[in-house]
């Protein structure tokens, strides 16, 4: 193999320079379907949104710390390293000084790398934890609701999310695919730390040839690709927990579900038989019931019901549906309507949770541990559910509740984020806005210009993947890549792991940090630490390094969920209270939260299509996962540029809901409601439910000055999604709906996309006035 060796989040490639300082990439060769995020790497490498310097607020630097709702709207002062780093030093020391560790806010929530050692979450985390500690932060955006959930309904979570059914085990058994929110082909070219082979469009592609049946529960036809034989049910976005509960409705009412596998592997059926028969409530959840709210017809739901019951059935749940208001409740009705059916550890039956998602799930790679930097331990107890950081900011001394536990926000003086956007991860922008204004200090460590780094007060330039040596490979991946460095540091660019030394050394703690070793060093330690421990007999590290890459020992291709629990509950019990499937939870119960209750329930979404909210906002807006970059990351590359409209990002809409609002494709138009507004560039497309409009995350946030409420020039979704919980148990993100309305931009010359290029950068004065 020519060139040099790397991975990322989303494949392993290899690299060759090119004439003028570009990079040209090159798929690994035993990838059979390499991503096409590929594409983005090599123009975002030298894009003139490239951090080269480190720069100051001009209002930091002239004032000091404090509050201030200038972040985001001043130019920067560049400024030579040694100035920076003794500014965050005296500024971390000061803030410790004065209010204490837990004033500190360790942010890095992102993907910014797919390497084991330049890991920027793991750099931060190590750095702050010999600070003293730090206040940090639990879950994720993608998977907050269940992270919580799946543990009090099966014991834990990682068995459902990395151990699930294989797809050579779905595609050899299964014959009717029940996906709810679909299997979105364009998610599984992503893997976090990296991926070599990308085997499951090839799985997706067997099920056509297996003749395995799909039932499609999404308003969006492709979240299914093409080739498997397809029923299409557009259901209304954020009723999915309707419709499964009419489905178990029905299986009971016609005796097609099985009592013995209720009694025998599962708690609670009686209290949740009850809430289906409208015992408990004088409402029978049927089929009847159901077809007003999801849109589906009451015979097409008996008739899914009774297909169900008839072959091998796979129900399974993308992430998708738990990042939205009550999101627990359809993993939760999920999981009761496959273990109503009784298959549940049967080969291709039962449940899966982000088949689709990501790549990994239902992958048949290793398990193998491999090499990471340990961070030690934080002697701070204070956290946040990650998706409450607005609130945190906001609401210091404010009480929240997660998991059935009750804490307390601290006050946070000074934010230290590196390797991650914040302002593409958070819903309602607007009040992110609000929010970082208020610490005294924020620190960015970015690669790039964006609207995170544009709202700090000081941002050091950090090198990309290509710019430095370290090795990486992802949950599942198929082998441990070498990732060479391949070109030159971009201005004055420098490691994460690199500021962080300099940092530890100014604030007494350099050679606990550094440990003495160089990066190269570490690599070299913490491989053959890791080789020394694996049963699996990796070759020497500069064998290793001189070839690129080591193909990790494979392991079985067959998997199913649950067997063994199924063969012997008894045996093998769940790590549950009851040691089995709890469809009702006592513990969920004992909380007493209306918006979580102790079984799967009906909640009515307070922004949903057909009630009062609507009708000033009539369409419901889903906020997805783009196809053309990694949440945020590339949108300054290639294929992410390609798929503007308009100079924005492409919202999808119904040729109907176009028509009566006199839109053609190409528009410019502007998606609003009461939290904030966006310009985006209209794409028509049948293959959304009408009343559906599809604006992808991951633009980046660039808001009109003066505009209020804020509106986005480029089309970042989050300026219109609510920053509320999904639940009080979870405290998950809900940024997957909300409710808009869309009307064709007639304001004259639209606000121009500022984001592409640098903010304004002065040259400093002599000396800034303030030194800590």
């Amino acid at each position: 193999m020519t060139g040099s060796p790397s991975t990322s989040h989303w494949g392993a490639f290899r690299v060759r320079p090119v004439a003028g300082g570009g990079v040209e990439v090159l798929p690994h060769p035993g990838d059979p379907s390499p991503s096409p995020l590929l594409g983005g790497v090599a123009g975002s490498l030298r894009h003139p949104t490239r951090v080269a310097r480190p720069a100051v607020r001009a209002g930091w630097l002239e004032h000091g710390p404090g509050p201030s709702t200038r972040r985001g709207a001043e130019p920067f002062v560049e400024v030579a390293w040694d100035v920076a780093l003794d500014l965050v030093a005296a500024e971390l020391a000061r803030v410790r000084g004065e209010h204490g560790n837990q004033a500190v806010f360790g942010g890095s929530y992102g993907w910014a790398s797919a390497g084991r050692f330049h890991h920027a979450q793991s750099q931060l985390h190590r750095f702050l934890n010999q600070f003293g500690g730090y206040t940090g932060s639990r879950n994720s955006y993608s998977l907050g609701t269940s992270l919580v959930l799946l543990p009090h309904l099966v014991g834990d979570a990682d068995t459902v999310l990395r151990a699930g059914s294989s797809w050579p085990t779905i595609t050899g058994n299964t014959r009717l695919i029940v996906a709810f929110g679909g299997i979105p082909a364009k998610n599984v070219h992503v893997i976090p730390g990296g991926v070599t082979r990308h085997s499951t469009p090839g799985h997706l592609d067997r099920l056509a040839a297996a003749g395995v049946q799909v039932a499609l529960v999404s308003p969006l036809r492709d979240d299914l690709p093409t080739g498997p034989a397809t029923d299409w049910y557009p259901v209304a976005p954020g009723t999915d927990t309707a419709l499964m509960l009419a489905l178990t409705r029905t299986l009971v009412e016609e005796g097609l579900h099985d009592r013995d596998f209720l009694t025998r592997h599962c708690t609670g059926w009686p209290q949740l038989a009850d809430y289906l028969s409208g015992a408990a409530d004088g409402t029978v959840k049927d089929a009847d019931w159901a077809a007003p709210i999801c849109g589906i017809a009451a015979g097409r739901i008996r008739e899914l019901a009774r297909r169900m019951a008839a072959t091998r059935t796979l129900v399974t749940v993308t992430w998708s549906l738990q990042r939205a208001r009550f999101g627990e409740q359809p993993v939760w009705a999920g999981l009761a309507l496959a273990a109503a059916l009784g298959q549940i550890g049967l080969p291709g039956g039962g449940f899966g949770h982000g088949y689709g998602s990501m790549g990994d799930v239902g992958d048949t790679g290793p398990t193998l541990r491999l090499p990471f930097l340990p961070q030690g331990s934080n002697p701070v107890r204070d956290f946040i559910p990650c998706a409450r950081i607005a609130d945190l900011l906001l609401h210091p001394g404010e009480e929240f509740d997660y998991d059935g536990a009750r804490y307390t926000y601290p006050d946070i003086r000074l934010v230290h984020w590196a390797g991650g956007n914040p302002f593409h991860h958070h819903q309602d922008l607007g009040r992110l806005r609000r929010a970082f204004a208020r610490p005294d200090t924020v620190i960015v460590h970015e690669p790039h210009w964006t609207a995170t780094a544009r709202h700090a007060d000081i941002v050091l330039p950090v090198t990309t993947t290509l710019e430095r040596e370290d090795f990486g490979g992802g949950r599942r991946d198929t082998h441990l890549i070498a990732m060479h460095r391949a070109v030159a540091p971009h201005g004055e660019a420098r490691d994460d792991h690199a500021v962080l030394a300099a940092l530890a050394e100014r604030l007494g703690f350099g050679r606990e940090f550094t440990e003495g070793r160089t990066p190269r060093q570490w690599l070299v330690h913490l491989y053959e630490e890791w080789a020394a421990q694996s049963a699996a007999a990796p070759p020497p590290f500069e064998e290793f390094w001189a070839a690129g890459e080591w193909e990790l020992p494979a392991e079985p291709a067959e998997r199913t969920l649950f067997e063994e629990f199924r063969a012997d509950p008894a045996g093998h019990p769940l790590a549950t209270p009851s040691g089995r499937i709890e469809l009702y939870s006592a513990t969920v119960a004992a909380l007493g939260l209306p918006d979580c209750p102790g079984h799967p329930t009906w909640l009515e979404p307070p922004e949903r299509l057909g009630t009062p909210a609507a009708e000033r906002h009539p369409l419901l807006l889903v906020a997805n996962q783009p196809s053309t970059r990694l949440h945020s990351q590339l949108d300054v590359g290639a294929p992410s540029l390609a798929d503007k409209v308009a100079g924005r990002e492409a919202v999808e809409v119904h040729p109907a809901d176009a028509a009566a609002r006199s839109i053609a494709d190409g528009d410019l138009v502007r998606l609003f409601n009461d939290r904030g507004a966006c310009l985006a560039g209209a794409r028509l497309s049948d293959r959304l439910r009408p009343g559906v409009v599809r604006l992808p995350t991951g633009a980046w946030y660039d808001p009109v000055p003066g505009t209020e409420p804020p509106l986005c020039a480029h089309g970042n979704p989050n300026a219109l999604t609510g920053d509320l919980p999904s639940s009080r148990l979870s405290q998950g993100c809900t940024g997957q709906h909300a409710l808009v309305q869309l009307e064709r931009w007639i304001g004259g010359e639209p606000p121009p996309v500022t984001v592409r290029a640098a903010p304004t950068l002065l040259t400093p004065s002599p000396a800034p006035e303030y030194a800590g």
